[in-house]
């Protein structure tokens, strides 16, 4: 290993030299850089990307306090969080002229006095079609992420703003878009 620089520059030569070395050698690097022998699984590629993290790491500081807690906790639940909805809460739809109101429940969320276990079943249910649960009744954007204002959201649904779904025309769009309504009852 060459020595530490906090010169861009340097730290850029030095990650475009891990990309050169062979397995042997970038496994070598590794017990330098992590004072121990490294996962016997770990492909040239992904060693490469783990001992120049710890380069740049080492070079311009590591992850702030709110990252690194955040990571911890998609470690220790094996996923993104998931928004968690009380039980009372009430998710009101409107679709296609016709008012939909969901009660979440604590073994899942009741529509028309059926209990159902997720909210794309109930959003199958509604338009007969395969919908994103959280996405139909507005809790996240098109890639499941949660939905939240942002000023360049309009950006990411495209030059002519949201399209419809797949087997769905334009007409029954703009009925399928009303905004959400919740109440949360404590």
């Amino acid at each position: 290993m060459r020595g530490h620089s906090t010169n861009p520059a340097a730290i850029e030569a030095e990650i475009a030299h891990l990309r050169s070395l062979a397995l042997d050698a970038l496994r070598r690097h590794w017990r330098v850089i992590f004072g121990r022998t490294p996962p016997a699984d770990l492909s040239k590629d992904l060693l490469g990307r783990m001992i120049a993290y710890r380069l740049q790491e080492r070079a311009f500081g590591g992850l702030d306090r709110e990252s690194l807690r955040f990571l911890d906790g998609l470690a220790r639940h094996g996923g993104s969080p998931r928004r968690r909805l009380k039980p009372g809460t009430v998710l009101v739809r409107d679709y296609q002229g016709q008012r939909h109101t969901v009660t979440v429940v604590s073994d899942g969320f009741d529509w028309q006095g059926a209990t159902y276990p997720s909210l794309s079943a109930i959003a199958r249910a509604i338009t007969g079609t395969a919908w994103s649960g959280p996405r139909f009744f507005a809790l996240a954007r098109g890639n499941g992420a949660p939905a939240r204002r942002n000023k360049n959201a309009s950006a990411r649904e495209g030059r002519d703003g949201p399209q419809p779904a797949r087997g769905m025309n334009t007409s029954e769009m703009n009925t399928a878009s009303l905004p959400l309504q919740t109440a949360s009852h404590a």
